[in-house]
Order: C-alpha cells, then sequence, then structure tokens
C-alpha cells in the first residue's frame, strides 16, 4: 500500500486545473495525491468523477488569467490533443492517408501556462509533439501490459526520471496485414491492435 503524500496527511486539497481532461484519468491521479481536481474539456463528459467545465480549455485558461482567477490553482495538468503530432498518426495513419488535418495547440498552449505563472505540466506521447522531454514514461516502469511511451514537459518544479525498463517483446495484434504475438495490448483506439 503506498504512502499518504504531505497534502493527504495534513488534509491539505489544493487546487489542479486539469485541461483537456477527457474521462478524468489523469485527474484520479492526481486526486489520489491529494489535489481537487477541476476539468476542462470541449466536449461533454458526463462521467468526468471531478468538477467540469465544459469549453475550449485555451479560452477558459486565457480567461481565468485575465480575470486573475488562476491564482486559485496550484498547478496546472494539459493533454491537449495529439493527433498532430503522435506516432500513430504522423506514421501509420499518414503513410496509409487516414486522418484529417490537425491542429498544433502546444505552442499557444505553452504561451499561456507560461503567462499563468502557475508549475504545470504538458503530457503527450511520443511522436512529434514540440515538448520539451524533461521526464518520460512507460507502461513497463508501471508494471502494466502497456507500451506507450509518454512525454512530459515540466515548469515551475522538477521531477526525477526514472528508470526505463527493457521491453519484453512486442505489442500483439496486427501490423501492417500481419499479426503478431507478444506480452503488451495496445492502448488507443480501435486500431491495427
Amino acid at each position: 500500500m503506498t504512502q499518504p503524500t504531505d497534502m493527504r496527511r495534513a488534509r491539505i486539497r489544493p487546487l489542479l486545473l486539469d485541461l483537456f481532461c477527457c474521462a478524468g484519468g489523469a485527474a484520479t491521479g492526481y486526486a489520489r495525491a491529494g489535489f481537487e481536481v477541476h476539468g476542462v474539456d470541449i466536449a461533454a463528459r458526463p462521467n468526468y468523477p471531478f468538477a467540469f467545465h465544459r469549453a475550449d480549455a485555451l479560452e477558459y485558461l486565457a480567461t481565468l488569467i485575465d480575470s486573475g482567477e488562476i491564482r486559485r490553482y496550484a498547478f496546472v495538468h494539459a493533454s491537449p490533443p495529439c493527433q498532430h503530432g503522435c506516432a500513430l498518426t504522423v506514421g501509420t495513419n499518414a503513410a496509409r492517408g487516414w486522418g484529417r488535418t490537425h491542429n498544433q495547440l502546444i505552442p499557444a498552449l505553452r504561451e499561456l501556462l507560461e503567462a499563468s505563472g502557475v508549475p504545470y505540466v504538458i503530457e503527450q506521447p511520443n511522436g512529434r509533439a514540440p515538448v520539451r522531454r524533461d521526464v518520460s514514461l512507460c507502461g513497463e516502469m508501471f508494471g502494466l501490459g502497456v507500451i506507450r511511451h509518454r512525454w512530459f514537459e515540466l515548469s515551475g518544479w522538477r521531477a526525477v526520471q526514472p528508470a526505463h525498463r527493457p521491453h519484453r517483446g512486442r505489442v500483439r495484434g496486427w501490423r501492417h496485414g500481419r499479426y503478431f504475438d507478444g506480452p503488451y495490448v495496445a492502448a488507443y483506439g480501435a486500431g491495427g491492435g
């Protein structure tokens, strides 16, 4: 069993802003760590387990900054849409002519986050996303049966890079017309795996 953080022992619940929150996977981890989480997403998220604001994340953040309300938040987590720079999109999907044009939101997001003065993290899957790779995580580091590397750009705080564990084989499923077996599953949509 994990030990509670100092925040949880002291019953302090600092506010965390979860931009591009989707269903709340990251938010759940932050809540378990002791944060009170407020999510923002452009799509309705009826199952989001915390306070939720339906809005364009960049516009919402700009409004918080302009009004000074951003100072209520101790931290910002942002997981902007990844399709523009994701390895899956720029690799397989592009090669097959699948998908559509995607907007890269990270430069505008970073500019707003820097203006906010609040510590933040921008999370993206591996690929061509214009994020600093301050920390990289992989499912294998946590004993999960998933190889889906994530990059994290940190600002206003630091974290130690955990050691990467060697992969034990392939992701099982179809790749380019051929089936592969392996100890891992794919953690994305209904694509080739």
